[in-house]
């Protein structure tokens, strides 16, 4: 029977169970009022007939109790010796042959009893562990000792690092992020420059189309919001593409850490300085904005990178 859940058409939004055949589902209907029919006759004519029973042959119902009795009986029996084994108990008519001589104080005396099956179970199961124990970790050397587990986990910790720098990454831009003081985007992003930028800014980021990344001069502001924002959108009048459909918002932190090293690091031959100076980063207590020389507002708040 393949039965299917479908829509009912008279209350929208209800379930109804059935094959989508009306007549179908009649018969499948009328044969499950019959079963319960059947079974429900089934229990009354079995209550009828122990009915019966007891008034012609009592004896035989009388004795089918006691049976169910006994049995009933035996195996609670059973079960409470089996506990008060497991639990080194001794029934209180066999204290007398339990009494330890000469251990007799102010008519309190002691009894020897034996030590709990529970007990001799654990003590004799912590043998075997350290057996097994000493196997694996001293013997074959299939278990991790301590320096392994450790090496392990700080393997899976600096994993488990990567992997969450690489999905925070990915949430940044030029409004949220921030320097990365464990250095981490910015070793990544050495790559990145090298493979993007070094053509227009040079290896060293002494500027060679582009203009130099190792002074204190910036274009478009040297923090490292503004260096996200210009490497995101370009400078497309200077010639800069937009990278934010080549790079992703991952390897665009990182660059930007990486170009955060450059600063006053003297290249050799270094392109002459352009743009605005600035003064004092925010990292050494300056301002958000290039200070200039003559007081004028920088031209943009973005860094001259690419």
């Amino acid at each position: 029977m393949n039965f299917l859940i479908i829509m009912s058409s008279a209350a929208p939004g209800l379930l109804a169970i059935g094959t989508g055949n009306l007549y179908n589902d009649i018969f499948y209907l009328a044969v499950f009022i019959v079963l319960v029919a059947v079974l429900a006759a089934a229990i009354a004519i079995n209550r009828a007939l122990r009915s019966m029973l007891k008034v012609t042959m009592p004896e035989v119902v009388q004795e089918e109790e006691q049976a169910k009795f006994k049995k009933k009986t035996a195996r609670k029996t059973n079960w409470q010796k089996t506990w008060n084994t497991f639990l080194g108990l001794k029934p209180i008519e066999q204290e007398k042959d339990l009494v330890i001589d000469d251990h007799e104080y102010d008519g309190i005396v002691e009894l020897n009893n034996p030590i709990p099956v529970w007990f001799n179970a654990l003590f004799y199961s912590t043998v075997v562990f350290s057996v097994v124990y000493l196997l694996i970790y001293q013997v074959f050397g299939w278990g991790l000792n301590q320096d392994q587990e450790y090496a392990r986990e700080m393997a899976q910790a600096e994993k488990e690092k990567q992997e969450f720098l690489a999905q925070a990454a990915n949430s940044f831009d030029e409004n949220t992020i921030e320097v990365d003081e464990t250095g981490t985007l910015a070793v990544n992003g050495k790559a990145i420059f090298a493979a993007n930028c070094a053509a227009c800014h040079g290896q060293a980021g002494e500027g060679t189309i582009g203009p130099n990344l190792t002074d204190r001069y910036w274009l478009h502001g040297g923090e490292i919001k503004d260096i996200f924002h210009t490497i995101k959108y370009g400078v497309p009048d200077k010639g800069m593409v937009p990278w934010e459909q080549t790079l992703t918002p991952a390897q665009i932190a990182e660059v930007s850490n990486y170009i955060l090293t450059l600063r006053d690091t003297n290249p050799a031959n270094p392109k002459p300085a352009e743009g605005e100076e600035v003064k004092a980063y925010e990292s050494e207590g300056g301002s958000a904005e290039a200070a200039t020389e003559g007081g004028e507002a920088p031209a943009d708040s973005t860094a001259a990178a690419n």
